[in-house]
């Protein structure tokens, strides 16, 4: 049982980390693989935002009010594929593809599948998403059950 609710306390910053979190989760089921601080401080350099490796860290952990850069929001939106609006508007909220994509991401580490499963979740829709997540999940109380 898992609450999704957003915290009302929840500062801007954790609300951005935890949105950039999420595109790291995504980009990796998606079969690219993890994404380095390497590969991303690059592409930011390339288009004139250099990104220190302490700045991504208190991006990623929401740690500071360097996190929120308006221009380096916008290309890490550009790199991930998203509208700029999704790291700029504090009061975005998550996709609902996004979302279902990510709690079957949760859901497939935890009965570990998800290897097997990320090759095959570009074209589902969200209902799909869902519904195999819920399989999964059974599985993984069922099998909590037995043990």
């Amino acid at each position: 049982m898992t609450d999704d609710a957003e915290e009302p306390s929840e500062s801007p910053q954790a609300r951005l980390a935890r949105k950039i979190n999420l595109l790291l989760d995504l980009h990796e089921i998606r079969g690219a693989g993890p994404l380095s601080y390497r590969e991303i401080s690059q592409v930011m350099a390339e288009r004139g935002t250099p990104l220190s490796r302490s700045r991504w860290a208190y991006m990623r952990s929401g740690d500071s009010s360097l996190a929120m850069e308006k221009e380096l929001l916008q290309n890490l939106a550009i790199f991930f594929g998203v509208d700029r609006r999704y790291l700029l508007d504090d009061s975005t909220e998550i996709p609902e593809l996004v979302e279902a994509q990510l709690s079957l991401l949760k859901s497939m580490r935890e009965a570990r599948v998800r290897n097997f499963a990320a090759r095959q979740l570009q074209d589902l829709s969200p209902e799909t998403l869902a519904r195999l997540r819920d399989v999964i999940d059974e599985h993984v109380r069922s099998n909590d059950e037995e043990s």
